[in-house]
């Protein structure tokens, strides 16, 4: 096994050992990337960008407070290959953002397969989650949705890869910042017209915290994913390096453990990590 390889999986075992601590922490008590598939576009109607009141959270204390690089990251990123422009952006999240067969061989893109360009996933005033044009924040943002199709007795899993190209340092933070308190505005969000996603918790890791030694922040989320009667087990995790944050929401199914949906969404947000760090420099 080579330097790189035995490092990759260094860094793929402290990940899920840091997700799924989170989540624990979660189960004994996400501005933001796709919890789910797109809305339909008539909720999208007479809403409004949300603003995020209180203090920065944890999460924000960590970071930069510039637009530059965090003085305590686990990533060094080439200045030359960080993205400047929509265009560099838009590629940047093509090459990052997961395809279902990243996913697994039996996965399955969902109907959309991905979100409308040019456009970002807002949590409204509402507490409805709206696909709204970019903010002069972000350069660049994609979801892809994929499916496992249910078999043997079990359910389909949905999950969701998004990724985000923040202008600065500073703007992708605050993405974090916004993520770690929309619980406490927002327990109850609306996904779709007959979808839902309740009892919502968040907890940051900022970098160097817990087993976090990969991602200059984290927070994970976790709740109920709600369809007609039927109530799931939902996880959302969302992670930063540099400008760029990366996210997964994994929808559970019948006959899928709360451990099989940590193992999903930490499989997940290492492979995009793991891309973000290929395409723009190298681990220190």
């Amino acid at each position: 096994m080579d330097d790189n390889t035995g490092r990759r999986r260094s860094t793929w075992l402290r990940a899920t050992a840091s997700a799924a601590a989170a989540a624990a922490l979660l189960t004994g008590c996400g501005s933001g990337d796709d919890k789910a598939a797109e809305p339909s576009p008539s909720a999208s109607a007479g809403s409004t960008a949300p603003t995020t009141s209180g203090s920065p959270s944890p999460a924000a204390s960590a970071s930069s407070t510039g637009g530059g690089t965090a003085s305590l990251t686990p990533f060094e990123a080439d200045p030359a290959a960080v993205p400047r422009t929509a265009r560099q952006a838009e590629n940047l999240a093509q090459a990052v953002a997961l395809q279902p067969q990243a996913w697994g061989p039996d996965y399955r893109a969902q109907q959309p397969a991905a979100s409308t360009p040019r456009t970002v996933a807002v949590l409204d005033a509402q507490c409805r989650w709206q696909r709204r044009p970019l903010p002069k924040t972000v350069l660049a943002s994609l979801s892809r949705y994929s499916e496992l199709p249910g078999a043997g007795g079990k359910g389909t899993i949905k999950v969701t890869a998004a990724v985000t190209v923040h202008a600065t340092v500073r703007d992708a933070d605050q993405q974090l910042s916004t993520t770690l308190e929309e619980p406490l505005r927002c327990q109850v969000q609306q996904v779709r017209t007959d979808e839902q996603i309740t009892g919502l918790m968040s907890t940051a890791t900022p970098y160097g915290q817990g087993n976090n030694t990969y991602a200059d922040d984290q927070v994970v989320e976790i709740g109920a994913y709600v369809t007609g009667a039927s109530a799931q087990a939902y996880r959302w995790f969302v992670a930063r390096l540099g400008t760029v944050t990366v996210a997964v929401s994994v929808m559970g199914a019948q006959g899928y453990k709360l451990d099989d949906l940590v193992q999903f969404a930490s499989n997940g947000i290492n492979s995009m990590l793991t891309r973000v760090e290929t395409e723009l420099g190298r681990k220190n």
